[in-house]
């Protein structure tokens, strides 16, 4: 399915006066967009991330019990959750993190499974981890899932490499958790 974001994005500024969007706007506008592609439906339970998956989810994303503002300056919580449900001055319990990052997942989980076909195991943890720290709108044109739907495994693994940058700067910690993916993907 093709979707151009632009004609959304251009129909809300035009109803706000034109008035330019502050980041954290883009961030929840792109958010409902994926809420609004991925709609829900049955998924096979074998459908879910995979516990190596969640394991690597969860140690990229770290634990934070008291909503922070992230680097993008969005307010976050538990293990990278975001959204409206999130406000500053927040604190929750690990048992609430953990529902909060599986109620997270789901979406995640539906946008893969309706995106990428046919998957092995691997394939899917590592696609629903990528996309949980991309976006599934981003995870949706990426040259990554072309190749992924081509059958070219070995080159859509090694696209993962290529999302290691925030701010045109190649991060270490992107880069560690990128190639954790590319070797999830691979089966390794």
């Amino acid at each position: 399915m093709s979707f151009e974001r632009k004609i959304v994005f251009d129909a809300v500024r035009r109803l706000r006066g034109d008035k330019p969007f502050t980041d954290g706007e883009v961030r929840e506008l792109n958010a409902a967009i994926d809420r609004a592609l991925t709609p829900e439906q049955p998924r096979p339970a074998a459908r879910r991330i995979g516990p190596k998956g969640l394991a690597l989810i969860k140690r990229f994303e770290g634990l934070r019990l008291n909503a922070y503002k992230c680097p993008a300056d969005v307010a976050t919580i538990g293990y990278g959750s975001t959204g409206q449900h999130v406000r500053m001055g927040m604190t929750i319990t690990e048992a609430e993190a953990e529902k909060l990052l599986l109620d997270d997942l789901d979406r995640f989980e539906r946008g893969v499974v309706n995106l990428a076909g046919t998957t092995t195991a691997g394939q899917f943890s590592a696609c629903v981890s990528l996309s949980f720290n991309v976006g599934l709108g981003a995870f949706a044109t990426s040259t990554l899932l072309k190749k992924h739907l081509a059958g070219d495994y070995q080159g859509a693994a090694d696209q993962f490499l290529r999302w290691n940058r925030a701010g045109n700067k190649a991060l270490a910690g992107l880069t560690a958790r990128r190639e954790a993916e590319r070797a999830l993907y691979l089966g390794k």
